[in-house]
């Protein structure tokens, strides 16, 4: 019998639990202060590196959940980094995933503060400012889907800022946002507040101990080597903030947490008149700047446009880095002013005091957390991004339950770790990044409109340069440059084309989109496809199909040549990986998964591997440039320049193995990632620019046009398919999300059958529906993105996970997961929801964007369409036209 990484997971947790009982005995002594000494002991349950807010977050969590056996090494004495200093701004008006935890760390400091500490806690409330039309929809959007999951939060005019901030200059808002539930405290009374509560449970900190060495065994923690000696223990957790890249370095393998420090300023004022403990916070995301008051007076910070990486001389953070943080009033100056533009009264502060305190910010601006994908039992809770004190107890609170039930018990998908790649952790990209990243805190979130300029074309296709001249306009996901859509204006001299400013209406690209669309129902559309995650899994008998059947849904017993799509799900029946599997040879697959999940579905499945070492798992993402042949003329086109007859030997979901052009091996899958019919072509790298030139030089008398990924998402939102980390997530089950059709109940097992067992005998309580918006028009009103909520009746019943627009229909789609409205004391039965349900003429469904509801219909399938072109066409300004010759470009 052997054991799996995963059972040796669920061995280690019992172990835990058991010395988890053995420590809570002995947990009697109460303590008054920290105790904090030089001392290090030789063994604990968890060492957490840091003793910042963050870390005795964890440790105090750790304790209320009766581990002791905890120890907490610093290079310097307790809460005396860097995140005990900042804006002590506590701001709600968040993404929901987010907000949730800050929502925690409230009321985690509401009760230090009932139980006597003085943490400075007030409830002021906050005023969240728009000086354009732009930022005002922005604002909007984020009302319509916070207030029906439970924040209160109100657009309020110039007259009613001003009365709730008599201070506050109005002359050039357009309006803004009032939470009253915001809030701010004393980060350093907190920090060690916290710190504090853990040393009474019996958590050790031990000061100036510098980590040389994180020693792992069979990549599992096993202990940490330190100028103080050596410590063994089961976990180990990175609180070390902007030393926590560094920590990262010092084991084998390294262990990648990307996170950089920004210097980061705000500015203080002495009391001025009339300023009272009970003024809201400011948030001028236009200016880029936030005020609150502080002392009865000020305090003033900024998240810059263009911000200025720390310790950019240095091959290491300092631990004495204060000296190195230049109080540089040129760089913040232009904020400053704005502020006293926003604030007059800040003009009259005399000698206002200018702090730098850097904080760590990561490459997308988001938290990052989890168990490392590098080593077992190695967790990380860094990139605070600005201000630590916000997350820091709910943040606490997640990774302590996830060390202990060795799962996460909330969803945290946008903050883990594992959504990184080597090239994130590159010290260079990160100060590139983190110029840019600070910034974007405040900037409007154009949605599929607001990619990074800086740390770029780092991953690319073999066909990057050539599809460039031809006038793609890229986006990047997981560091890959892919084509957005294509500018057919461009001729391939100067400069290429740029994305045009972002809008919540129509892109200002559309038109080339729709010109995309038309050639892949019309003639042939070609699209690059290469940053899907491949691959490669393998045995040396057969035992590779066992192993994949005891891990997917569906049936991967499929004959050599054979596709299936299926799911890989956790025990709750959550999804963990979407993909295709191909089955090359009897015991050799090739597996095929979302972008995003390279980093992911690699790291699952190595700790579901047997202990044997019998299956072997290879990355092989870049070997392969992949691209999308769609379209009625795709078939006839592929068989010109293989000398195959495609329709005739290539059956749906198979493959076969031809040659395009002079290139041999290339893979046909009878399959699009678009929903659309036509082959997606696996093609060996150093083939790929003689192939794709081959498609364009044979392609032009088929009417062959490059198509974005921008158009692929939206033709595959048209016809109902979900996507991996939007509309498929750990929480979302096959049978909620529609996908009954790649679970395969009659197996003898796989992970997460019971889960799905339960649900089809009880129901489901969910389920994803498409809605059509019937009402809105696309050329003036402001488009659905996703995020926005669904009301059934006048009820909020969801919220969108993804939208685009229907070419096919002519209308704005999206995809959203409908509940039954929340009562009390409503049982199982009571919750289950049915397609009657879901389709009951007496339910009326709106879609609330920007504050402006629109009645939506409800599909269960994808809408059947019979669409007469030539009538789409005649209606729009889309003429095709017969071309003389090749383009240049």
């Amino acid at each position: 019998m052997f054991l799996t990484r995963w059972q040796k997971r669920l061995y280690w947790k019992k172990m835990n639990r058991w010395s988890i009982s053995l420590s809570g005995c002995d947990c009697t002594r109460t303590q008054s202060t920290i105790t904090h000494e030089s001392v290090l002991p030789t063994q604990a349950q968890v060492v957490i590196c840091g003793t910042g807010v963050v870390a005795n977050s964890l440790a105090y969590h750790l304790v209320e959940n009766g581990w002791s056996d905890i120890v907490l090494i610093d290079q310097g004495k307790p809460c005396g980094g860097t995140s005990h200093f900042g804006s002590g701004t506590l701001g709600l008006f968040k993404p929901i995933a987010e907000r949730n935890i800050i929502m925690y760390s409230i009321k985690l400091y509401r009760q230090l503060e009932a139980k006597g500490y003085d943490i400075g806690l007030k409830q002021c409330g906050s005023l969240n400012l728009a000086q354009t039309k732009d930022r005002m929809i922005a604002l909007k959007r984020r009302i319509a889907y916070s207030s029906p999951t439970g924040l209160h939060c109100e657009m309020l005019g110039k007259n009613e800022l001003k009365r709730l901030h008599p201070f506050l200059n109005t002359d050039d808002l357009e309006g803004g946002v009032w939470v009253p539930e915001d809030g701010v405290a004393n980060p350093q009374a907190i920090c060690k507040s916290l710190a504090k509560l853990a040393s009474e449970g019996g958590a050790h900190y031990v000061t100036n101990c510098h980590i040389q060495k994180v020693v792992t065994e069979e990549d599992r923690i096993k202990g940490v080597h330190t100028n103080r000696g050596f410590i063994y223990c089961e976990y180990f957790v990175n609180c070390a903030g902007m030393w926590a890249r560094e920590v990262g370095n010092l084991c084998s393998p390294k262990v990648r947490v990307p996170v950089y420090p920004a210097e980061h300023f705000y500015v203080t004022t002495s009391p001025l008149p009339g300023i009272g403990v009970d003024l809201p916070c400011i948030r001028d995301f236009d200016s880029h700047i936030y005020a609150r008051e502080y002392n009865s007076g000020f305090l003033v910070g900024g998240f810059e446009k263009i911000a200025k990486p720390a310790f950019l001389n240095m091959k290491l953070i300092p631990s004495d880095w204060k000296k190195d943080m230049p109080l540089d009033w040129k760089h913040f100056m232009p904020y400053w002013e704005k502020a006293m533009s926003r604030i007059p009264i800040l003009k009259d502060a005399v000698y206002p005091t200018l702090a730098n305190s850097p904080d760590t910010f990561t490459p997308n601006g988001k938290w990052i957390l989890g168990e490392t994908p590098e080593i077992d039992n190695y967790f990380v809770a860094v990139g605070m991004n600005g201000n630590p004190l916000q997350g820091a107890g709910g943040i606490g609170k997640a990774m302590a339950e996830w060390i202990i039930e060795g799962k996460p018990t909330q969803e945290h998908l946008a903050f883990d770790v594992q959504r990184f790649l080597d090239l994130h952790n590159n010290r260079m990209y990160l100060q590139e990044r983190t110029k840019e990243v600070v910034g974007r805190h405040y900037s409007i979130p154009y949605p599929h409109q607001n990619e990074y300029k800086n740390a770029r074309k780092l991953r690319c296709s073999p066909l990057f340069s050539v599809l460039e001249k031809r006038g793609a306009v890229f986006g990047t996901r997981m560091g890959y440059e892919r084509p957005l859509y294509f500018d057919t204006t461009y001729n391939g001299k100067g400069s290429p084309p740029e994305m045009p400013p972002g809008t919540f209406y129509k892109p200002k690209f559309f038109d080339f989109m729709l010109e995309e669309y038309y050639a892949c129902r019309e003639t042939v559309g070609i699209i690059d496809m290469s940053s899907f995650s491949k691959m490669k899994i393998q045995s040396q008998c057969n035992g590779v199909v066992e192993w994949l059947q005891s891990l997917c849904t569906n049936d991967v017993n499929i004959p050599v040549g054979g596709i299936v799509h299926t799911g890989m799900l956790n025990e709750r029946g959550g999804y963990e990986n979407d993909c295709l599997l191909v089955r090359e040879r009897e015991n050799c697959y090739l597996m095929v998964s979302p972008t995003s999940q390279q980093t992911r579905v690699l790291d699952w499945l190595k700790d579901h591997l047997p202990k044997d070492e019998s299956i072997q798992l290879a990355d092989i993402t870049s070997m392969y440039t992949v691209v999308n042949i769609i379209g009625p003329k795709a078939g006839a086109l592929i068989s010109e320049l293989s000398q195959t007859d495609v329709d005739i030997n290539v059956q749906p979901f198979t493959y076969k193995t031809v040659n395009i052009g002079y290139a041999s091996d290339v893979m046909m899958m009878a399959f699009t990632h678009t929903g659309e019919p036509g082959f997606c072509l696996y093609i060996p790298s150093e083939y790929a620019l003689h192939v794709y030139d081959r498609f364009i030089t044979v392609g032009f008398d088929y009417g062959i046009r490059d198509v974005g990924s921008l158009t692929q998402r939206f033709m595959r939102i048209e016809k109902f398919i979900p996507f991996w980390a939007e509309d498929l997530t750990r929480d979302t089950t096959p049978f909620e999300a529609g996908c009954n059709h790649v679970v395969k109940l009659d197996k003898e097992y796989f992970i997460g059958k019971f889960a799905l067992q339960r649900q089809k005998d009880q129901g489901i309580t969910k389920k994803l529906v498409m809605f059509i918006l019937d009402d809105l028009d696309p050329d003036k009103d402001i488009w659905s993105w996703g995020l926005e909520p669904i009301y059934r009746n006048g009820k909020f019943v969801g919220t969108v996970t993804s939208a685009g627009y229907g070419f096919t229909m002519g209308k704005l789609v999206c995809l959203a997961y409908i509940r039954r409205p929340f009562t009390d004391n409503r049982n199982r039965n009571h919750m289950v929801i049915t397609n009657d349900y879901i389709l009951s003429p007496t339910a009326k469904y709106e879609i609330d964007i920007a504050g402006t509801k629109f009645s939506v219909t409800p599909k269960i399938h994808t809408p059947c369409v019979n669409i007469n072109m030539q009538k789409v066409l005649d209606d729009s300004q889309y003429v095709p036209k017969v071309i003389s010759q090749i383009p240049k470009h």
